[in-house]
């Protein structure tokens, strides 16, 4: 089948495979729209890491959500029990008989995944790793220019597929409950509904990307003497020290809701602030699908290619030389991180300031 006959082909039974990040999952969600768009009577399932599947399980665009323990079958061989389940597991998922399956992750285990479905069809990237690329049937091109974003390499399966009309869709599904939950969770730490205030979120999974938790404190102090507006944060739950951090420099202006909310809890109570302040992390992206106003702090990272889509000017950082270098360790820096270091509190105070005016009238003077 070639490609052109692709996009008028149509399929029934369609598997997504994206196990991971939650932004990279973000990220891949016009995909499954537009899919959903483009085929509205197919079964769509994706594949996702069972970790992240509560961002995902509640889109409507979705009929199922196949979950993939990758810490059990990390281990796989380790014991006859995780071989057999994983056996279980790839039988089941050949069960389905789907009839295209689109690999978004690129790596050998996706690639290995979706050869194992026995799809016809298996849409990949020309340039996956790990010789991911030897497991599909058809390869999308590599992109002509490496500052390509991420979500719009992702979406260049919908020339391939027949969507590329079909305007990016980022939306996030959460459900009543989801809401009720964030209500309450900001109502007992004293940030009734209706209240406005910040959400910040102090933590990255790269020790490089991450704004000292005391700035974040210090910054919060300020919100609230300029705004009086508290600030909550958010984040899984390897961020509660960091956000006890932040909390302990703030002097009060700050709760610490980091590790008290599911994912789709936190985009709930993201979609309630007034200004979110974030690394390049998930709640970045979260805060661009629920159209929130942003300050994007970026230091070792490209905002070109992982950065909030379509919103660069939302990004603060410093036109360093060095920068963008992709050091995850900071021990791996000769420039002793001066990216995010030399990003001040009174620079992302202003960065703030420049959103909250507009919409809540006069600031309070600065103390």
């Amino acid at each position: 089948m070639t490609k052109k006959s692709l996009s008028s082909h149509d399929f029934r039974r369609i598997l997504l495979i994206k196990p991971s990040s939650p932004g990279d999952i973000i990220h891949a969600l016009p995909v499954l729209h537009g899919l959903r768009g483009r085929y509205p009577e197919a079964q769509i399932a994706w594949l996702v890491a069972t970790s992240f599947a509560d961002l995902i399980e509640c889109d409507p665009a979705l009929s199922e959500v196949i979950p993939f323990d990758r810490a059990r079958y990390g281990r796989l061989g380790s014991s006859l029990s995780i071989s057999r389940d994983f056996l279980s597991f790839l039988a089941r998922l050949r069960g389905r008989r789907f009839d295209l399956v689109i690999d978004l992750q690129g790596l050998f285990r996706s690639g290995f995944l979706a050869r194992a479905t026995g799809a016809a069809v298996r849409i990949g990237f020309a340039d996956a790793r790990e010789f991911a690329h030897l497991a599909y049937t058809h390869r999308i091109p590599r992109a002509e220019h490496r500052q390509i974003h991420a979500a719009d390499r992702n979406y260049q399966i919908a020339a391939i597929c027949g969507f590329a009309d079909a305007p990016m869709d980022f939306s996030i599904a959460t459900t009543d409950d989801d809401r009720i939950a964030a209500d309450a969770l900001l109502a007992e730490c004293g940030i009734p509904r209706g209240q406005p205030f910040v959400a910040m979120a102090p933590a990255t999974r790269w020790e490089t990307k991450c704004w000292a938790a005391g700035r974040y404190g210090a910054l919060a102090t300020r919100i609230q003497d300029r705004f009086g507006l508290a600030s909550a944060l958010v984040g899984g739950p390897a961020d509660v020290a960091v956000g006890e951090a932040a909390v302990g420099a703030s002097r009060g202006a700050a709760v610490n809701l980091c590790g008290r909310t599911s994912l789709r809890q936190m985009v709930a109570l993201i979609r309630r602030a007034a200004v979110v302040v974030t690394a390049d992390s998930t709640p970045m992206h979260v805060a661009v699908a629920t159209r929130r106003p942003l300050v994007a702090l970026f230091g070792p990272t490209n905002p070109r290619r992982t950065g909030p889509y379509g919103r660069l000017a939302d990004v603060l950082r410093l036109e360093l030389e060095c920068s963008p270098c992709y050091f995850r360790r900071i021990r791996q820096c000769p420039h002793d991180h001066r990216c995010m270091k030399d990003l001040t509190v009174e620079a992302v105070l202003d960065a703030v300031a420049a959103r909250i005016e507009p919409a809540g009238g006069p600031a309070r003077s600065s103390k």
